[in-house]
């Protein structure tokens, strides 16, 4: 049986109907039941387009069954996460996570579906990630990271059970344990700091501190070097919308085949070509030319 697909929307109508009708190409879409998350309203800014989300989504089709949840009050995407995460994996065992600004090539679900069953029972492996956005031709079809995304993604309710809700703790023990350099991609880019922002409330990042626990536990993500998930998000309409096009994906629209990769260790080939990517688009001269761009075309939210 496939995986039940949690679906978090907010305020983007348009956004939402391309991901959905992304999601309804899939083949395992009809047998697939769907559970949409709709916040409330953060104030009267954001009401209209709420509502015209909530309308649309009333009435999607092609799926087993479609559930809309509608929450009375705005709780903001971490605490939805969280807990839809947490209820629907306690119910069903596993779970196959979507924001609203996400468009899915056609075999998504059958891929993600495909390795869920297939690494349903390997402890050390906790998530599935099918967004590549590196674009690094030398990375295989999949492969063992230790690293997780949070565009398009999965998981079991024996890995779930590792998430811990306290950032503090967690970049306490990533410090004590003198791992804040790896889990930076070797100074790379910023994971520390996303977390430090995150204790210290500039941020309310779910995928960050998911991100911390794994790495604690040594645990690893499998991903994908052909991307099965694009983000439409970074057109300044989400609530994390910068990066612009650095994380553009080449939508991969083939099958994507799952072979279970043994042994269960981290790739050290794709993580190297992570930190080059990293390094490439985060040093100083690259952010710097970046500020120069957005300020010549008067774009100043990615």
């Amino acid at each position: 049986m496939p995986a039940p697909i949690l679906l978090f929307v907010y305020n983007r109508p348009e956004h939402t109907m391309r991901g959905i009708q992304s999601l309804q190409r899939n083949a395992l879409a009809k047998q697939s039941d769907l559970y949409i998350y709709s916040d409330a309203p953060r104030g009267e800014a954001d009401r209209t387009s709420v509502e015209e989300v909530r309308r649309l989504v009333a009435q999607v089709e092609g799926f087993k069954s479609v559930t809309v949840v509608e929450r009375a009050e705005n709780w903001g995407l971490a605490r939805n996460i969280i807990d839809g995460v947490t209820t629907m994996t306690e119910r069903f065992g596993r779970v196959i996570v979507l924001e609203d600004d996400l468009v899915l090539a056609p075999h998504f679900l059958q891929f993600m579906n495909d390795a869920l069953d297939t690494y349903q029972d390997e402890e050390r492996v906790g998530h599935i990630q099918a967004c590549d956005f590196t674009r690094d031709p030398s990375l295989p079809p999949t492969f063992l990271i230790q690293w997780t995304g949070s565009w398009g993604w999965a998981t079991w309710q024996r890995a779930w059970r590792h998430f811990r809700p306290d950032g503090r703790q967690l970049l306490e023990e990533l410090k004590r344990r003198g791992l804040t350099r790896r889990f930076d991609f070797n100074g790379t880019y910023g994971f520390t700091r996303m977390l430090r922002r995150q204790v210290e409330g500039k941020n309310n990042s779910w995928a960050i501190r998911w991100n911390a626990s794994l790495m604690l536990d040594d645990m690893l993500s499998l991903n994908v070097g052909r991307s099965l998930v694009g983000n439409e998000g970074f057109d300044g309409s989400g609530t994390n919308c910068g990066g612009g096009q650095l994380y553009g994906s080449d939508l991969w629209m083939e099958p994507l085949p799952v072979e279970k990769i043994t042994p269960i260790r981290e790739n050290q080939e794709a993580r190297r070509a992570f930190q080059r990517y990293y390094h490439r688009t985060n040093n100083f001269w690259a952010k710097a030319l970046r500020r120069i761009r957005r300020t010549l075309k008067g774009d100043f939210g990615a």
